[in-house]
């Protein structure tokens, strides 16, 4: 008898079946790219640096009214189409941004209001808020914005500007009831209320601006903003999609 034979046997091994041994493709896992990550960031930045770009051109080349009224409808357009989050960072790197270029109290011009005005009208628009909600509540905060304006101008000029503000519209007020002839002086407390009535309603007036512009603009863009008034529409013949 030789060795081999000698040798016990092995038991058979069960025959393994190819399709049973390889995972089927549903219990693969699929790797996922987050494409939405990247694509934020770089829309953000892209806009935030275009809202730094407008108001950094207005400053330094003034093109009257035209530029100043897109200063907020970048950094709204971010909360339009990222959220929350995204148009506080990029309100943000405006301001980092600004500061670098133009020094930190020109940066604080454009964040105090139109940074925050920013992230206020494109809160107002995601939630669909009509335009008598944003453009009031905008224009309570551009109100804010010019005193704060007022304040930090005052501070770093060693002058109370809001005084002499006051007593230039004084000094008009006197010269048009001269004209009239009245001869009556106001008070100083009418000319404040008066000064503040007129900031309210300028205020109005631009925000008003801003909503037309973003409506026809954005409209294009894909990211439209509530639709405002019938009259409105039958003004400007345009009636979006």
């Amino acid at each position: 008898m030789s060795i081999l034979e000698s040798l016990p046997d092995e038991p058979a091994k069960p025959a393994v079946n190819a399709s049973e041994s390889a995972p089927s493709p549903d219990k693969l896992i699929q790797p996922q790219l987050k494409a939405d990550a990247p694509l934020r960031l770089v829309e953000t930045a892209f806009l935030a640096s275009a809202a730094s770009l407008i108001w950094f051109i207005n400053f330094y080349f003034p093109l009257g009214p035209v530029l100043r009224i897109f200063f907020p409808t970048p950094i709204a357009l971010v909360y339009l189409r990222w959220g929350n989050r995204a148009a506080w960072m990029a309100a943000v790197v405006c301001g980092l941004l600004l500061t670098v270029l133009m020094g930190p109290s020109r940066a604080l011009l454009f964040v105090m209001p139109f940074s925050f005005m920013g992230v206020l009208l494109g809160a107002t628009w995601y939630r669909r808020s009509s335009w008598l909600v944003s453009i009031t509540l905008g224009s309570l905060l551009g109100t804010i914005g010019v005193f704060f304006r007022l304040w930090l101008l005052s501070v770093l000029s060693g002058e109370d500007l809001w005084v002499y503000a006051i007593n230039q519209i004084a000094g008009i007020l006197e010269w048009l009831f001269l004209q009239i002839g009245l001869l009556i002086q106001p008070s100083v407390f009418v000319i404040q209320v008066l000064a503040i009535a007129l900031i309210l309603v300028n205020n109005f007036i631009y925000l008003f601006v801003v909503h037309v512009a973003a409506w026809l603009l954005l409209d294009r863009l894909g990211n439209p903003i509530p639709r405002p008034p019938n009259w409105v529409q039958v003004l400007l013949d345009y009636e979006g999609s």
